[in-house]
């Protein structure tokens, strides 16, 4: 704690979270809240972010708007930064988080999910970037950026390639724009979470044999030990950007897969290939891929069991994080 307050404030601070309106994006601007910035937080949905609005808890003071822009649109990015510089008076510190998961194996899925992903993940990252850096330069508290990469970015995740694909990209752009952007005084911070129990399986996006994708995606983002409590995962993410952090990497799983592949990356290959043999078969034609909140449980009784039991906390969590529709 005391480390924590010898960092500098950000009370006072304007910030801005994509991809903020549920689930990790929305622990991320309430805790920004907490730490008492002015806080906008964007996506695409208008209704999700008038949910989020209200279940933003705030402190006296604290000024929080809603935006509502696509992040793959560059010039709507513009107009939203533009547009929140007017607001709050400047733009002191951002977060690029908007994102999509897509879960089946790359037979199941085009090249039309890799363009969707990195349109998505790394476009709307990167347009982010570019567009926030000229108000992140003039803040006088000296611009913060953060962008929201992945475990699965650092290694290949099988049936998750085109996500793994985008936020590798991610990282590569955080590390760049660090080195980069220093000399204008602001601080790039890349973050690579590994699971987190934030609710996210309910809005991933399922193909193949999508009630058993389902199954696994969803126990494993869910158990204890192997997912992290997203709350903490939030104030350390906060913390890290608050204290010019150049990367963290979150959960004790995430950061020994790193290091393992860092130093044997022919062995951690071996061994994903190896737990493939796990996951669900490819299906004989591509399916249209479906939201996780929208698919039944499994048919076969085994998956059932292992997604009642690991998503169980994730279950708990996702209607607080705003990710069942009203």
């Amino acid at each position: 704690m005391a480390s924590l307050l010898a960092s500098p404030s950000l009370t006072g601070l304007s910030a801005v979270v994509t991809g903020g309106s549920r689930g990790l994006g929305l622990l991320l601007a309430e805790e920004l809240a907490a730490r008492h910035c002015d806080v906008t937080i964007v996506a695409r949905d208008a209704a999700e972010l008038g949910r989020a609005d209200t279940l933003l808890r705030r402190p006296g003071g604290v000024r929080v708007r809603t935006a509502v822009c696509d992040v793959r649109d560059r010039d709507a990015v513009r107009e939203m930064l533009r547009d929140t510089a007017g607001a709050f008076g400047g733009i002191d510190l951002v977060i690029a988080n908007a994102g999509i998961i897509q879960v089946a194996p790359v037979d199941d899925l085009g090249a039309e999910a890799f363009e969707s992903a990195l349109d998505s993940i790394f476009k709307g990252a990167l347009y982010t970037s570019l567009e926030a850096l000229p108000y992140l330069r003039r803040s006088p508290a000296g611009g913060r950026l953060a962008l929201i990469g992945s475990v699965g970015g650092l290694l290949a995740a099988p049936h998750l390639l085109p996500y793994s694909c985008a936020k590798a990209a991610v990282g590569a752009l955080a590390e760049g724009l660090h080195a980069e952007a220093a000399r204008g005084g602001v601080s790039v911070t890349a973050v690579h979470p590994g699971l987190m129990r934030t609710g996210s399986h309910l809005h991933a996006r399922f193909g193949g044999d999508q009630e058993r994708e389902f199954a696994w995606f969803s126990a494993l983002a869910g158990m204890p030990v192997v997912s992290m409590n997203a709350r903490r995962a939030a104030d350390r993410i906060v913390t890290a950007v608050q204290r010019r952090r150049t990367r963290i990497v979150l959960t004790p799983v995430a950061r020994a897969a790193a290091v393992v592949h860092g130093v044997a990356p022919g062995l951690t290959t071996r061994m994903t290939t190896l737990a493939t043999r796990a996951l669900p078969n490819p299906t004989d034609g591509r399916r249209r891929l479906t939201e996780g909140a929208d698919l039944g449980p499994p048919a076969h009784p085994v998956a059932r069991r292992l997604r009642a039991w690991g998503s169980a906390l994730n279950d708990k969590v996702a209607g607080a994080y705003n990710q069942r529709a009203a």
